[in-house]
């Protein structure tokens, strides 16, 4: 007797299955990919609507079959980005998202998360970018990046050796986690009271801040470099900018950022990147489009 035929109901809701449980990994691909959690979101919600509606009965590999979906999808994604931010007012960074829960946020390693290599990434073509995220991050093979990008394995080799040049040629060695906390402790602690020669201490000579509010909110529409500009700018507002914050410490990117609220509502957030000399660069995130990850 033939075996009963696999009900609609029952295929819609193992695809469901198989797709939640890949979910992570590919928002995981699609952050990295855009810098922004709700991008990511909509371009996952879009993969989904293809797994609904694909022939999934000829996808031998579920896996590898949305993964490429998702890269492929976010590349278009990034190409159409890039136009946009050319118009963007004042410095763009990337929007934070919370990752206390899952510190690798889906991937196999915790790389191209943190704010500092996001921006770094923002360097690379949306190919390059491809390669270098889900080699660095999800560790996939070489051949597979090929297939899912559509190139040979030596161009995505050279692809990715490039991407590992542009990020890491101009970084310095950054600090452990611990450290790195510490001193955005204290660099709240300074920027707070306006302690003009605490905050130089911890400075590395070319420190720089930049401010992203996205010509939504007040915020600087230049970035701010050297230890005595910067150290004087955050001395000018101390006063009238933290009167009633609240200030948390939580995990956002993969390491610790200050999280601002004033009468309980999240208005900023804060981050250091430091090396050995000091902080050097101070990233503020005021645009409220930008929060809602974090809040």
């Amino acid at each position: 007797m033939d075996e009963p035929a696999v009900s609609e109901a029952d295929d819609l809701e193992e695809a469901a299955r198989v797709f939640n449980e890949l979910r992570p990994r590919l928002f995981g691909i699609a952050y990295r990919m855009l810098s922004s959690a709700s991008e990511a979101e909509d371009l996952v919600q879009d993969v989904w609507l293809r797994w609904q509606t694909c022939d999934r009965s000829v996808v031998a590999n579920p896996a590898a079959y949305l993964a490429t979906a998702t890269t492929r999808l976010a590349i278009n994604a990034a190409q159409s980005a890039r136009v946009r931010r050319e118009t963007y007012v004042g410095p763009w960074l990337p929007e934070p998202v919370d990752t206390s829960a899952d510190p690798l946020l889906g991937a196999e390693r915790g790389e191209a998360l943190e704010f500092a290599v996001l921006i770094l990434l923002e360097r690379l073509s949306p190919n390059e970018r491809a390669a270098y995220v889900l080699r660095e991050a999800f560790d996939y093979p070489y051949s597979q990046i090929a297939e899912i990008l559509q190139l040979s394995e030596p161009a995505v080799r050279q692809l990715v050796s490039r991407g590992r040049k542009r990020v890491t040629g101009d970084r310095r060695t950054p600090v452990d986690e611990g450290e790195q906390r510490r001193l955005l402790s204290a660099f709240v602690s300074a920027a707070r009271t306006g302690d003009l020669v605490a905050l130089e201490s911890l400075f590395a000579a070319d420190v720089s801040s930049y401010s992203d509010g996205g010509g939504i909110v007040r915020a600087s529409k230049f970035p701010v470099h050297g230890v005595e500009r910067v150290a004087k700018y955050y001395k000018a507002f101390a006063d009238r900018f933290w009167a009633g914050v609240d200030v948390e410490i939580a995990t956002v990117n993969g390491s610790s950022s200050a999280l601002l609220r004033l009468d309980g509502r999240l208005f900023a957030m804060v981050t250091v990147v430091a090396s050995t000399e000091g902080i050097d660069r101070i990233y503020w995130q005021m645009n409220p489009t930008k929060l809602a990850g974090v809040g």
